[in-house]
């Protein structure tokens, strides 16, 4: 089983999970659906948003196959207007590789964090574990509460 920061974090507070490990690649939501063989609207995205105006950076975790709903998140933030990140200023931000963001790794790291509220309504999820190739199952709620995250309906099906 693979042991990072992360695991340890959900060990240390007896969080329920499941480490699942998949090949170390950059992979889409989608793709990493595929590969655990589950439905892409359960594989949690983490898009990393700035602000237009000075302020915390925003993560957002939407399902799998759904964007941001970028207006509804400015909302949800109290922002008139927000904007998400190219892949490098993602990474550059998080000091994280794109396909392995994880809202639990940016825990206390200048990050408001916002997860789609649909995460609430299964009885798990699955996320990034902070590296390429590391998928965690865990409960959405679990999720809110370690993160101390705001759930908001911020998602959309791509038009």
């Amino acid at each position: 089983m693979a042991v990072n920061n992360i695991t340890r974090l959900l060990d240390s507070r007896g969080i329920r999970y499941q480490a699942l490990q998949l090949p170390a690649q950059k992979s889409g939501a989608k793709e990493t659906a595929r590969l655990l063989g589950v439905p892409p609207g359960l594989v949690y995205k983490s898009i990393v948003i700035t602000r237009v105006t000075p302020g915390k950076r925003i993560l957002a975790v939407v399902p799998g196959d759904h964007e941001v709903n970028l207006k509804v998140l400015a909302q949800a933030v109290g922002e008139k207007k927000v904007v998400t990140t190219t892949q490098k200023e993602a990474e550059d931000l998080t000091g994280m590789q794109a396909g392995g963001i994880s809202p639990l790794a940016l825990i206390n790291r200048g990050f408001e964090i916002v997860i789609d509220g649909s995460a609430l309504t299964h009885q798990e999820i699955y996320i990034s574990g902070g590296e390429r190739g590391l998928s965690l199952r865990l409960r959405g709620q679990d999720l809110l509460n370690l993160t101390g995250a705001a759930a908001a309906e911020i998602s959309r099906i791509p038009r």
